[in-house]
């Protein structure tokens, strides 16, 4: 084989074997970081350092590892006893009309009669109110329980989290007659702003409670109040050898240099490597 062949062979080699390195999944650690990206449920697998089977520290209604996700007419039954927790007051009512007119109003129209846009395109009409409908029969925890699993035609919308599906349930029930409710697109398209659903309360909305609250998280506690609340948990968790090691601490910390200068006066010269004072 001649040198420039063996060289091209070389090369060859060389850019193939980084190719196939580059490929490799090890690769992508530091992209794909475990997380939990927009509208994916969590409570089934537990991610940095939680247990599997862990929950939000607000609770659950129906975790994953309790009640199974099958669309399954028996699974949506075992969850219409759960009552429903959210009062109907003009806060529910109104969110619930936003996540009821994005995600519901396509199939069961925006007045909840069957009416939406893909039943001109085929789609079964599905109404929600009236004598036709089952629904006004249905618990509230039942209909919360078929948002979540789905049923049918009808998908899973478990993207919506619990509280807002419980204010799109309240919602409905006001499209049932029970509550005064508007109806209707709540904004223009692409409208943003209060025309669409917030931060829910399942998401990271509440500060640690061990920190003080900064930023976008200040909130109504007094300057400081965090910090002395800290120094409280601490000092209650010390032992007596960690007490007395932090004093002799605090004391070395205290206690001046040789060579510094007295308080309020201006620094001492100290000697440079060539022997000058700088």
């Amino acid at each position: 084989m001649s040198a420039d062949r063996f060289v091209r062979v070389r090369r060859t080699g060389a850019l193939a074997f980084v190719t196939v390195l580059a490929a490799c999944s090890w690769f992508t650690d530091f992209k794909e970081q475990p997380k939990i990206d927009p509208w994916e449920s969590a409570d089934t697998v537990g991610m940095r350092g939680n247990p599997q089977n862990s929950v939000p520290v607000y609770g659950t209604f129906a975790p994953g590892y309790a009640v199974s996700r099958a669309a399954l007419p028996g699974t949506i039954d075992s969850m219409a006893a759960i009552a429903n927790p959210i009062a109907p007051d003009a806060r529910s009512l109104a969110n619930g009309r936003k996540y009821y007119t994005i995600n519901c109003a396509v199939c069961h129209g925006y007045e909840g009669k069957g009416d939406g846009p893909v039943v001109a395109k085929g789609f079964p009409g599905i109404p929600l109110v009236g004598a036709a409908s089952p629904a006004p029969g249905r618990t509230d925890g039942y209909i919360w329980g078929m948002i979540r699993n789905g049923r049918g035609l009808m998908p899973t919308y478990n993207r919506i989290e619990e509280f807002d599906r419980w204010d799109i349930v309240n919602y409905l029930r006001g499209l049932q007659g029970r509550y005064a409710v508007a109806t209707g697109p709540v904004g223009l398209p692409g409208e943003t702003g209060d025309k669409v659903p917030g931060f829910s309360q399942s998401g990271p909305t509440r500060p640690a409670p061990y920190y003080d609250r900064v930023g976008s998280q200040a909130g109504p506690w007094p300057s400081g109040m965090g910090a002395r609340a800290n120094a409280a948990v601490d000092t209650a968790l010390r032992t007596p050898a960690d007490t007395g090691a932090a004093r002799r601490d605090t004391a070395a910390a205290r206690r001046p240099a040789p060579n510094a200068a007295p308080s309020g006066a201006a620094p001492r010269p100290t000697a440079s490597p060539t022997g000058g004072a700088r």
